[in-house]
C-alpha cells in the first residue's frame, strides 16, 4: 500500500494541473471506486461538474481537493477525497487520451494556465476510492495538511492524526501516547491516529535506523529513545520522498507513470537473509499483523 512517500509525490506531481482548475466532465466507469462515496456514480459526476480545484491537499495516506461552491447554488463548499488502497493511481494525461489500463475514473479539466488536461483514477485491485466529502474544521486550527492553508479537513480524514512531516505535529503528545500504550512498538506507529502516513515499509526502517526490535513494548521507551525514532521516522520518510518513493512493482507510480527508487536504499524492509548493512548478519522475515515484519535480530534485540 502506498504511504506518506509516494501519496505525498502523487499530491505534489496533482498539484501544479490541478489546482485552480474547472471540472469539465466526469466519467465513471466502474462505481467500485466510489465505495466511500453516498450517492452513485450519477450523483458523483453531476456534483463534480462545473466546479473548481482550490489545491491538492494530503494528510497521511489521503488525498483530497478542496472545491470552490458554484454561485449561490445549494452546493456547499466540500472536496473530493482519494484514497489509493493497494494499487490505485492517479495519473495525468492529455485531453482525449486513450483510457488506461485499469480505468476507473477519469476527470477532464480546464486549468487557466496549462489548458486541458485529464485526471485518470486508476486501481487494479479496486480497494482504492474517490468521494465527494463535507470540509470540517481542524481542532488545532492550523492548516489541514500538506499543500492547504485552510483549517479543514474531510470528516472522513478527521480522525486521522497528522504526520512526522507536518509542521503542527505535536511530538509531545507522541512521547506521551507512547508512554500509554503497552502495545509493540511496531503497532503503535501503524495506528492512523497516533501518527499518520507510516505503513509496513517505513515502519521497519525507522526500526531499524533506531536499534529497536518491533515486539518492542512503546511504554517502555524512554523519552530519549522516542526522540530518536521519531527523528529516524522523519529522516526515513524525507529520504524516500527524495528519492520518489517506494516501487517494488508497477502498481506506485507517480502522476507521469514514472517509478520511484527508494527500494535501492531500504536497511530491512524486503530484505529476507540478506546481510545487515550494520553488523553483517542476516535480516529476517516473521509474521506480524497479517503482515510481516523484516529486522536484524542482532542490532534490534528485544529487551527481556
Amino acid at each position: 500500500m502506498p504511504e506518506l512517500p509516494e501519496v505525498e509525490v502523487v499530491r505534489a506531481g496533482l498539484e501544479p494541473a490541478v489546482a485552480g482548475a474547472e471540472i469539465t466532465a466526469v466519467t465513471v466507469w466502474d462505481e467500485r471506486a466510489l465505495t466511500r462515496h453516498v450517492g452513485g456514480a450519477a450523483h458523483f459526476e453531476a456534483e463534480l461538474t462545473g466546479r473548481t480545484f482550490r489545491a491538492v491537499a494530503r494528510r497521511g495516506k489521503f488525498l483530497w481537493m478542496p472545491m470552490d461552491a458554484i454561485g449561490a447554488s445549494s452546493q456547499p463548499d466540500g472536496a473530493l477525497v482519494g484514497h489509493l488502497g493497494m494499487s490505485g493511481q492517479m495519473l495525468l494525461r492529455p485531453s482525449g487520451a486513450p483510457a488506461e489500463r485499469h480505468e476507473r475514473v477519469r476527470i477532464d479539466l480546464q486549468h487557466p494556465r496549462h489548458g486541458e488536461v485529464a485526471v485518470v483514477f486508476a486501481d487494479q485491485r479496486t480497494f482504492g476510492s474517490l468521494a465527494i466529502d463535507a470540509l470540517v474544521p481542524t481542532p488545532d486550527g492550523a492548516p489541514g495538511g500538506r499543500g492547504t492553508d485552510e483549517a479543514a479537513v474531510p470528516t472522513q480524514v478527521a480522525h486521522i492524526a497528522r504526520d512526522a512531516l507536518d509542521p503542527a505535529f505535536d511530538a509531545a503528545a507522541f512521547r506521551r501516547a507512547l508512554a500509554r500504550k503497552a502495545s509493540a512498538i511496531k503497532r503503535v506507529l501503524l495506528d492512523q491516529t497516533v501518527v499518520s502516513g507510516i505503513g509496513n515499509i517505513y515502519a521497519d526502517e525507522a526500526l531499524w535506523a533506531t536499534r529497536l526490535h518491533p515486539e518492542t513494548p512503546a511504554s517502555m521507551l524512554s523519552t530519549r529513545t522516542v526522540n530518536r525514532l521519531l527523528a529516524e521516522v522523519r529522516a526515513v520518510l524525507e529520504k524516500a520522498l527524495a528519492e520518489g518513493g517506494t516501487s517494488f512493482d508497477a502498481q506506485y507510480v507517480n502522476v507521469n507513470g514514472q517509478a520511484g527508487y527508494f527500494a535501492h536504499s531500504l536497511h530491512a524492509y524486503g530484505r529476507t537473509g540478506e546481510p545487515c548493512d550494520r553488523c553483517g548478519r542476516p535480516i529476517v522475515r516473521v509474521s506480524f499483523m497479517n503482515r510481516s515484519s523484516h529486522y536484524c535480530p542482532h542490532c534490534q534485540r528485544l529487551a527481556g
